[in-house]
């Protein structure tokens, strides 16, 4: 809503460019009462040595008239800018008159749509607090390495949110995603439009040579779909290819720590057999899932904390570093202690599960 306009009471205008009007009075023979002769009432005058009050001039009056004019309908010049902007959206829409990148990031459907459904659940319902966002670059590309949680991938997501919103440069996160992301109908297309692209080393690498801000969450479906017992006790980080292209892009490693989603939906069982009828490396069971039905499937409405920890710096080892194995092994342990260690942190400091 656009901001109506302050009227000034005390206008200054009148007085810096000339001199002071004179008060005016009328002179006359007064009648009985101190009334004019013709019955009219006679007007007051000026107390000795105070100056009467200077009546509005018409031009004052019409200036007056236009400003409240213009506040009444700032509100509705707001609602028709809004309302032209998203016919003007459709219109791209369905003529195709919109750009995307070679991964089939959509950018204005990003911020327009897809980040004002995604906004509601991570500031109101999960209540989401970002922590250490200045780690991450203003420019350039960086790769921010986060735990995985919560039986469903909304961790993901949040944390989109969150460099989104949060970041003074209002920087896009792409997400890594493992290839079932990409073979579920409606999901596969809403991803691709939201930045996300194939778990591999390529195309992370020319993301990152490209200035981009991407995320990888290296435990996979380990992480994610690990038992409520085992809870913010990270999984193996894999055989540590995202180290090895940060090094070769020369970007810096930035971990992550996600406190919150692991609750969102208890895991206390895994049905096996189940999850390799559907092609699904699990099935959850939880206490409201499958035993509620569609009503089972709402996430538990946890408070959240994502913190970002200080930038690992990667461009100062030489070329040939990203095919040794040993610092690709050490750069990946000083990562995964880095986000444990401020996992439990997090969690000493949280007061409760919901608060």
């Amino acid at each position: 809503m656009a901001d109506a306009k302050v009227i000034p009471f005390d206008d200054d205008r009148s007085r810096s460019g000339g001199t002071a009007r004179p008060a005016r009075r009328r002179t006359g023979p007064g009648g009985p009462g101190g009334g004019r002769g013709d019955g009219s009432a006679a007007p007051v005058s000026a107390l000795p040595g105070a100056q009467a009050p200077e009546p509005p001039v018409a031009a004052e009056q019409e200036e007056l008239r236009q400003d409240a004019g213009g506040a009444e309908g700032s509100e509705g010049g707001g609602w028709e800018r809004r309302i032209a902007g998203g016919l003007a959206f459709l219109r791209r829409r369905v003529t195709g008159d919109y750009d995307v990148d070679e991964f089939g990031y959509d950018k204005e459907l990003t911020d327009q749509v897809l980040m004002s459904v995604l906004r509601p659940l991570a500031d109101t319902y999960f209540r989401v607090e970002v922590k250490g966002i200045e780690n991450i670059p203003s420019d350039g590309g960086a790769l921010i390495v986060a735990n995985h949680s919560g039986t469903l991938p909304l961790d993901g997501l949040m944390l989109q949110v969150a460099v989104h919103d949060n970041h003074p440069a209002e920087r896009h996160l792409r997400l890594l995603a493992a290839d079932l992301v990409f073979h579920l109908p409606v999901v596969n297309e809403l991803a691709r439009k939201a930045g996300h692209t194939l778990a591999c080393a390529e195309d992370a690498q020319r993301l990152l040579e490209t200035g981009e801000i991407v995320g990888v969450m290296p435990e996979g479906f380990k992480g994610i779909g690990k038992p409520f017992g085992e809870r913010y006790k990270l999984q193996r980080f894999g055989r540590g290819g995202f180290v090895s292209t940060a090094l070769r892009a020369g970007a810096p490693i930035v971990p992550c720590s996600i406190v919150g989603a692991e609750e969102i939906y208890p895991m206390i069982g895994n049905a096996k057999t189940l999850a390799r009828l559907l092609g699904f490396p699990y099935f959850p069971i939880t206490p409201t899932f499958p035993w509620l039905g569609p009503l089972g499937a709402l996430p538990l409405p946890t408070k959240w904390t994502i913190q970002f920890g200080e930038p690992i710096p990667t461009d100062g080892y030489p070329p040939e570093a990203a095919e040794d194995p040993m610092l690709m092994f050490n750069l990946t342990d000083q990562v995964r202690e880095q986000i444990q260690h401020t996992l439990y942190k997090l969690l000493v400091q949280r007061r409760s599960v919901f608060f």
